[in-house]
C-alpha cells in the first residue's frame, strides 16, 4: 500500500482532465494536494468535487497560476512557499494546443511558454522546497506527440517567429521540450534527492483541444475520436504511477508510458540539445 500521508503535492492544471484524476489519486493516498490553475471558478469546483470523492477535506485546495504569465508563476511560487515548508511531488501537467500563433504577455508563443517555459520556471522556483524532502519527485506530462517534431527543435526559433506556425508541429515541439527538460533536469539535480521523469498519458478523451483551441475543425475531430480514447482516469494512471510508485524511488531522467519505461525517439535523447534548451530557457526565464 502506498501511503502519502503528510506529503505535499502540486498539480498544474489539476482542475480538469487527467490533472484532476491525478489530484484525486494523490488525495486518496493521503497527500495534501494544491491544484494550480488559471480559472478560479473551475478550480473551486474541482476542489469541491475532489473533496467529495475522496473525503480529503482541507487537504485539497487551489492556488491561482496563469502559465501564460511569468509574473503569475512567480506569484504562485511565492504564495506556495509561504504556505508550505516543502514540496514532495510536483506534477507539471497543464498544457494546450493552439490553432493560431498567439503571444503571451511575456512575448512568447503560447504553446512554447505554457507547455514548457513556465513549467521550467516553476520547477526551478520550487527547487529549494523540493530539496527539503528526502525523495521529491518532478513529473512532467509529455506525449508521444513529441514525434511530431520530425526535425527536432529549431533552437534559434523556439517562438515560431520565422517559420510558418503549425499547431501540431508547435505542440509536438513543446512535448519534445518536456522530455529534454526532464533529461537535463535529472542530470543537473543528480544527488539532490529530487527525481525527474516524463510521462505519456496516451490519447485521452478530455476537453484537451476541444475548447476552441483548434477551432471548429478541432472540436469535430475530437468528438469523432473520443469513443476511441482513454478516459481521464485511465490517462492519469502513468502520471499517478510516476508520482507514487516505490519502484521509481531513485529512478530519474526516464520516459514512461502505460506505467512502464518507454523509449522516446532519438531526438529526445540528444544531450547536446537538452543542454542548449536548458540554457535558452534559463536566459528567457531568469532562473536555472
Amino acid at each position: 500500500m502506498i501511503d502519502l500521508d503528510g506529503k505535499i503535492a502540486v498539480v498544474t492544471g489539476g482542475n480538469s482532465g487527467i490533472g484532476k484524476e491525478t489530484a484525486v489519486a494523490l488525495a486518496n493516498l493521503g497527500a495534501t494536494v494544491v491544484i494550480a490553475a488559471r480559472n478560479a471558478t473551475k478550480a473551486a469546483a474541482a476542489v469541491k468535487e475532489i473533496q467529495e470523492r475522496t473525503g480529503a477535506g482541507e487537504r485539497v485546495r487551489t492556488m491561482p497560476i496563469d502559465l501564460a504569465s511569468f509574473a503569475s508563476v512567480h506569484a504562485f511560487a511565492t504564495a506556495f512557499t509561504g504556505a508550505y515548508d516543502r514540496c514532495d511531488i510536483l506534477c507539471n501537467n497543464a498544457g494546450l494546443v493552439l490553432r493560431k500563433r498567439i503571444e503571451t504577455e511575456d512575448g512568447h508563443e503560447s504553446t512554447f511558454q505554457i507547455n514548457h517555459l513556465s513549467h521550467f520556471l516553476l520547477t526551478n522556483l520550487l527547487r529549494e522546497h523540493l530539496a527539503r524532502t528526502d525523495s521529491a519527485r518532478v513529473v512532467t506530462v509529455a506525449s508521444e506527440a513529441h514525434k511530431f517534431a520530425r526535425k527536432g527543435l529549431v533552437l534559434d526559433d523556439l517562438d515560431w517567429n520565422r517559420r510558418r506556425y503549425r499547431a501540431f508541429a508547435a505542440y509536438g515541439a513543446s512535448k519534445l521540450e518536456n522530455i529534454l527538460f526532464t533529461r537535463e533536469l535529472a542530470k543537473r539535480w543528480e544527488g539532490s534527492g529530487i527525481t525527474a521523469n516524463a510521462v505519456h498519458p496516451g490519447f485521452v478523451g478530455s476537453n484537451f483541444g476541444r475548447e476552441n483551441d483548434l477551432g471548429a475543425l478541432g472540436n469535430v475531430y475530437m468528438r469523432i475520436a473520443r469513443p476511441f480514447a482513454k478516459s481521464n482516469a485511465q490517462g492519469a494512471l502513468t502520471s499517478i504511477y510516476a508520482c507514487t510508485s516505490p519502484q521509481l524511488e531513485n529512478v530519474t531522467g526516464r520516459y514512461l508510458a502505460r506505467s512502464a519505461f518507454a523509449t522516446p525517439n532519438k531526438r529526445a535523447g540528444d544531450d547536446t540539445t537538452a543542454a542548449k534548451l536548458w540554457q535558452i530557457s534559463a536566459e528567457l526565464t531568469g532562473v536555472g
